[in-house]
């Protein structure tokens, strides 16, 4: 069944490895590495991690790399600022504010002061407004790289019948958004949706992105369904996903495990957010 696995993690390496070629061929012409930055407030670990990781892609693409660290006792003023020395600081290209943020600071106030042309996350009311208008702009990581990802798998979507699990403005809208780009036919599920398994079940592509261990088992799924699995939880065996992934192997035709699958990929279009947003400064 190992043929049945999207392996996203060999799938970001090599994707990362192209976009070190094109690092160095970009870096004379602007004169320096294309930059990556990213705003960390707090001490979360998991945050930590995921800043680490992606501190560490971005410099074996050959790109600049510079973390910004905040106490978790940072006001909202602090962080703002922080933002808009981003915004202005002429290495860098794209960045991003690390989510979640402390208590006390609004998220969606933060998000409004990044730059539209420094936003490596895609996650910016205009880049989205272009998301939906289908006009260029960076695209938010994840379900960027979940496109990729069924890409890859030669999973068809046109006309194909696509269900999203959850709605979340980083995951869930932007991904219905991208799969209707590819012509699918998109029903969006979240937790005021009836019959939700009869739902999943008439899908031939399935991305869940709910936030609950192993919710998604295989008798939900159309026999031959792509099966992206958005989800990271800690269960009492390590990661797990929103989907029970050897259940689903015995059904789908295609299947992204946790970890290993969408993670790995999530940091390859931050990189190539920012190698787009470095790219148009000399283009």
């Amino acid at each position: 069944m190992s043929d049945k696995k999207i392996d996203g993690k060999g799938l970001a390496l090599s994707l990362r490895a192209q976009m070190a070629e094109e690092v160095s061929a970009l870096t004379p012409k602007l004169g320096r590495p294309p930059g990556l930055g990213v705003l960390l407030v707090g001490d979360d670990a998991a945050s930590q991690v995921y800043v680490r990781n992606k501190e560490l892609a971005a410099t074996k693409a050959g790109m600049h790399s510079s973390i910004r660290r905040l106490p978790a006792t940072a006001t909202q003023e602090e962080v703002l600022e922080a933002v808009h020395a981003l915004n202005n600081d002429e290495t860098i290209d794209g960045f991003l504010v690390q989510l979640p943020l402390p208590k006390g600071i609004d998220e969606h106030v933060v998000t409004a002061a990044i730059s539209p042309e420094k936003d490596a996350d895609g996650l910016h009311v205009l880049n989205l407004g272009a998301l939906t208008a289908g006009t260029p702009a960076p695209r938010p990581c994840t379900p960027f790289g979940c496109i990729q990802l069924l890409k890859h798998a030669g999973v068809e979507m046109s006309g194909k019948h696509a269900v999203v699990i959850g709605r979340s403005t980083i995951v869930g809208k932007p991904m219905a958004l991208l799969l209707l780009a590819e012509n699918a036919t998109v029903t969006v599920c979240h937790s005021r949706t009836q019959n939700l398994e009869e739902e999943v079940r008439r899908a031939d592509i399935v991305v869940a992105a709910v936030g609950r261990p192993e919710m998604v088992k295989g008798s939900w799924l159309k026999p031959g369904a792509a099966v992206i699995d958005v989800g990271i939880n800690r269960g009492e065996n390590g990661l797990v996903g929103d989907v029970d992934y050897e259940d689903a192997l015995t059904v789908a035709s295609k299947v992204t495990p946790v970890p290993g699958g969408v993670g790995p990929m999530t940091i390859a279009m931050l990189l190539k957010n920012t190698l787009d947003l470095a790219k148009s400064k000399v283009s």
